[in-house]
């Protein structure tokens, strides 16, 4: 079989929805945004400090979204047994692990959101003891704001950029076995040899992560003025 009449024989499949799709990119502009303004410094810090509030309404919708978003976008589609990333990694995994997230792939999904979500919660908490202090500081001990400002300023932020390269590493992977991981999550469509359950992608789902979204944001401005 030529590779013309492969292609003909798969199926266009909806994997990733916009709503899933927007919080990925948007989630990769606020990462490279934090890294920016965290090495300027000085007046960028406000930069950093509502980039940051913005991560937390990202993380806080796919969290939600992960149970009720499209089927490749829920945390069900792509929580693999150990078994499962061993043999993805050693070349022997099953094909319909290729649909979503891959099992190694998830890994690195999974380590980068908790890790985040420490650093957002660190700097609920953090000061510099200059001009810029957590929103969430008055409510703690001065040995948690203390433990938490060192974590955010000097260890979370380096966690993060390993898992990032880690992340591009395993697309680097990926490319390498002709699995292009880019391409799908631009227009959401994935050509696959069998035909599997696609991601509710409507008008109505769009709807709902937006009012989703909105109530997410609403909480983390709540939170922002807890400063008194």
């Amino acid at each position: 079989m030529n590779t013309a009449q492969a292609s003909s024989n798969l199926v266009k499949v909806r994997v990733w929805d916009l709503p899933t799709r927007v919080f990925h990119w948007a989630l990769a502009l606020c990462i490279v945004g934090l890294a920016v303004t965290g090495y300027v410094g000085g007046n960028a810090m406000m930069w950093h400090f509502r980039i940051g509030l913005t991560v937390l309404a990202l993380l806080l919708f796919r969290l939600v979204w992960g149970l009720v978003g499209g089927r490749w976008s829920r945390f069900a589609a792509f929580i693999y047994s150990p078994g499962s990333i061993i043999n993805d990694l050693s070349g022997r995994g099953k094909p319909e692990h290729s649909v979503g997230h891959t099992p190694s792939g998830s890994v690195s999904v999974f380590a980068l959101f908790a890790i985040l979500l420490a650093q957002v919660a660190s700097g609920l908490v953090s000061d510099d003891e200059i001009s810029n202090a957590g929103p969430l500081t008055r409510f703690v001990s001065t040995a948690t704001v203390n433990l938490a400002t060192h974590y955010h300023s000097n260890i979370g932020k380096w966690i993060i950029l390993a898992l990032v390269v880690l992340h591009i590493g395993a697309i680097v992977f990926y490319l390498r076995r002709k699995q292009n991981l880019i391409r799908p999550m631009l227009h959401g469509d994935k050509h696959l040899a069998v035909a599997v359950m696609a991601s509710r992608d409507d008008a109505a789902s769009r709807i709902g992560a937006l009012v989703i979204f909105g109530i997410c944001g609403a909480f983390v401005v709540w939170v922002s003025r807890l400063a008194g």
